[in-house]
């Protein structure tokens, strides 16, 4: 992982158009209204080759930092309601309801004149290879 990829995925995520059906790009899914690229936890330039759930972490804060000084700091904001009104049956859009399922919390930011909201969390999905960060970029504002 490197900070100045993401960040430069993350700007071209806020002027790319989204496309018109659900499925996979060159940075992750995306559907109408969203973008979610991923970075899974496998690193060649760790020691080990891979990082932990800490070090994902610490990485998505040292992002955060760089987007909270373009755009304001954001307090984390908690998934555990999302995942509480979609279990009892409420429809929450996407990217939305499937982040909310992945992550724990997010930081959100609105980009000024984009249109767009930029989320950055950590995935923690059973079944998958250890923690991945995860940048959403969506015109769909957060419930």
């Amino acid at each position: 992982m490197n900070i100045a990829r993401c960040l430069d995925t993350i700007d071209r995520l806020c002027s790319r158009p989204f496309p018109a059906e659900h499925g996979w790009s060159d940075v992750g899914r995306g559907g109408p209204g969203y973008f979610v690229a991923e970075w899974g936890a496998a690193d060649p330039d760790c020691v080990q080759g891979e990082r932990t759930a800490d070090d994902v972490e610490a990485f998505r804060e040292g992002i955060a930092q760089l987007l909270d000084e373009r755009w304001g700091a954001t307090p984390p904001w908690g998934m555990l309601t999302l995942r509480v009104r979609g279990e009892r049956g409420e429809e929450i859009p996407e990217p939305w309801a499937s982040i909310s399922a992945q992550a724990d919390d997010l930081r959100i930011w609105e980009a000024p004149g984009t249109g767009r909201w930029i989320a950055l969390g950590v995935a923690h999905a059973a079944g998958t290879a250890g923690a991945r960060l995860v940048a959403v970029v969506t015109e769909v504002e957060p419930e």
